[in-house]
């Protein structure tokens, strides 16, 4: 992909086959690691592309995607996938801004998000850009750390 900002855009019906290949591609790797398949990786793509909560970027193949769902107070970052391919290009960069204006204009206070104890470079990468924890909790299988972005008016 070339240096040009990444768009992003509202994922529609014929993008569900890209949205579960990147999803697989980029959980993929973590099935040894936390043990059990990642649930982004069982989740109902269709519905959450329907639903209006999956974002896609990547011209003309989708090289990743947010899922996010406003409630009440925050907008859930659901899951954020990268294909293994597209690493190093700035596109998870693009889709966690996209979040934060997404969740801004929505008028949403801050962005949640969890992710798996196991996953040490997500646990880094997280507080990077604003995130800080909030809880760890176990969720059935999952060992996951809850983080919170506040946002800031612009």
């Amino acid at each position: 992909m070339s240096s040009e900002p990444h768009t992003i855009r509202r994922a529609d019906a014929a993008d569900v086959p890209a949205v579960k290949a990147v999803t697989d591609a980029a959980y993929q790797p973590c099935i040894a690691r936390i043990g059990v398949v990642p649930q982004p990786m069982e989740a109902d793509h269709a519905a959450n592309v329907a639903a209006g909560r999956v974002h896609v970027t990547g011209n003309p193949e989708v090289i990743g995607l947010v899922v996010v769902e406003a409630r009440q107070d925050h907008l859930f970052l659901d899951s954020i996938a990268v294909h293994p391919d597209a690493h190093g290009q700035g596109v998870g960069r693009a889709l966690l801004a996209f979040v934060d204006e997404h969740a801004r204009a929505s008028g949403l206070p801050e962005v949640r998000l969890c992710t798996n104890a196991s996953m040490v470079e997500n646990r880094r990468l997280y507080p990077r850009y604003g995130y800080e924890v909030v809880e760890r909790r176990t969720d059935g299988p999952y060992d996951r750390i809850h983080y919170r972005k506040r946002l800031t008016r612009i």
